[in-house]
């Protein structure tokens, strides 16, 4: 059986401050309420650790708390404790709200999608975090997330390529250089990104073509992110991922740092800090660069910064 804790607290009524502490705190540990004053959590908690600290601080400020390892008398009181947790109706919620987003998608503009997304992304997070006993819901709420997420990114770009299930081949830089790199026009992060990468560890003079039509993409070119390219998305790889993982870049703390961020911008996932803040950066260059040359030119800059902040020790 699970191993439970129980916090039991007797705070004053005034002054207010601690009890309003404490109620955040409480309710930031997905802690569930026996009665007034008797919370509950699984000691497997990642917040389990935040509940104990939480009865110290209550200790501290002059109030009563203990805190209890226990275990459940019977199935019926486990029962009765894991219902506490039961994150059906959040999940439900946030299932609703997907269908809500993936109705309004054709008259919601780009930047609308990708805040809507963003918003849903972060609460299918937040009730991830406080699922202490993941089941179903949680496994379809993931998987209609995976799905908006697709239907955004090809409402968005039609011709954003599908991943493969192929697998990556390790490949010799020396054999890259001086060629032709091929993607579709306008490019946005992942392929910036990518061609930055190739830039400054692959090819250091490549040259690069922007299709209209991917499917006419030269025979002696080496073409990135669309369908049927050399490089392209291999499971959750973005192209990025898989053009660093052929060369054994990726052992490089910073480029796999920096991959995360081309990853969290291109198809979302967890963000980093940076993600917002990189978006709108890239979304910028977009708008100042109607040639595709010039924004790769303006890119390379923000991505050897990029490169350089993760560098750095923190």
């Amino acid at each position: 059986m699970t191993a439970w804790l129980i916090l039991t607290a007797t705070l004053p009524t005034s002054p207010s401050g601690l009890r309003v502490r404490v109620w955040r705190a409480l309710k930031a540990t997905g802690a569930g309420t026996l009665r007034e004053g008797v919370y509950v959590l699984p000691g497997t908690a990642p917040s389990a650790a935040s509940l104990r600290e939480l009865a110290s601080t209550i200790a501290e400020a002059g109030a009563e708390a203990h805190l209890l390892e226990v275990r459940a008398r019977d199935d019926a009181q486990e029962s009765a404790f894991r219902a506490l947790f039961d994150r059906s109706d959040a999940y439900a919620e946030l299932l609703q709200a997907v269908k809500d987003a993936r109705k309004g998608m054709a008259k919601a503009t780009e930047a609308e999608l990708h805040k809507t997304l963003r918003g849903l992304e972060q609460q299918l997070r937040q009730v991830e975090a406080s699922d202490f006993f993941p089941g179903k819901e949680g496994a379809r709420a993931a998987d209609a997330m995976a799905t908006l997420r697709r239907e955004i990114d090809l409402h968005l770009s039609p011709d954003e390529p599908s991943a493969t299930a192929t697998l990556i081949p390790s490949r010799s830089i020396a054999d890259y250089q001086g060629r032709t790199w091929a993607t579709r026009k306008r490019p946005w992060v992942d392929r910036l990104a990518t061609a930055w990468l190739v830039q400054r560890f692959i090819d250091p003079s490549p040259t690069f073509l922007w299709l209209s039509d991917p499917r006419k993409c030269p025979k002696a070119a080496l073409g990135y992110d669309f369908d049927g390219a050399t490089f392209t998305h291999v499971g959750d790889r973005v192209t990025f991922e898989v053009v660093a993982r052929s060369f054994g870049l990726d052992e490089d703390p910073a480029l796999a740092q920096l991959a995360r961020l081309v990853h969290a911008i291109d198809v979302g996932g967890i963000p980093l800090d940076e993600t917002p803040g990189v978006e709108m950066v890239v979304r910028g260059l977009q708008a100042q660069h109607a040639d595709d040359d010039d924004l790769l030119r303006a890119a390379i800059g923000l991505f050897d910064t990029l490169y350089a902040a993760m560098k750095a020790p923190r």
